[in-house]
């Protein structure tokens, strides 16, 4: 299903936040992979402000982002509830892009060490240095092995078809193995926030 973010947004974003929730909370097993920014599960209330009025602003949509960024972090309860897990990879290059002022960057790179040391919790960082075998892809999240959701610049597509969720987990897979973690991926973190200094 291909769905226009302009159509999803046009009463604003606080909506699209609270329809994923069902989904959310009926997912054991998550996958997430970003190249751009911080995953929406993992943002701070700041950070996802900060994201969700540019979005706002360059859609040309109703910028709800404060009561939006709030439901973004409240539905991030499946984080410390039930018995989901979480596989993450992020870009390196996500440390480093400026989403908001420094101050926000701070806090959600903190945030970022905090979450990972949670036992349901693995996070990756993709070197700038990693020698690629997969390259840089669009965000994609997989809910257990029922959905594939991709992120483009003017929609959402969100994935059904057995198939094609395979190749997702495929490049999942892949990108995976070219991730660094625990004391790598805490290095790299570390070092973006004495980056902001």
């Amino acid at each position: 299903m291909y769905v226009h973010w302009k159509k999803l947004h046009r009463h604003g974003m606080r909506r699209a936040q609270e329809e994923v929730v069902p989904l959310y909370e009926g997912t054991q097993h998550f996958r997430v992979y970003c190249s751009n920014v911080v995953p929406g599960m993992l943002q701070t209330e700041a950070y996802a402000s900060a994201l969700l009025s540019t979005i706002a602003a360059f859609q040309g949509t109703p910028d709800d982002s404060s009561e939006a960024a709030a439901s973004r972090v409240e539905r991030s309860h499946v984080l410390h509830q039930g018995s989901h897990r979480f596989a993450l990879l992020l870009e390196e290059t996500v440390l480093r892009y400026r989403i908001g002022d420094a101050d926000t960057m701070a806090g959600q790179l903190g945030y970022l060490l905090a979450v990972m040391a949670l036992p349901n919790v693995s996070l990756g960082v993709i070197p700038f240095t990693a020698e690629r075998r997969v390259w840089p892809l669009e965000a994609f999240y997989l809910f257990d092995e029922q959905q594939a959701s991709v992120e483009l610049l003017t929609a959402a597509v969100n994935v059904s078809a057995p198939s094609e969720i395979s190749v997702y987990a495929k490049a999942f897979s892949q990108l995976a193995e070219m991730a660094v973690y625990g004391s790598g991926a805490r290095a790299r973190i570390t070092e973006a926030i004495a980056s902001l200094q």
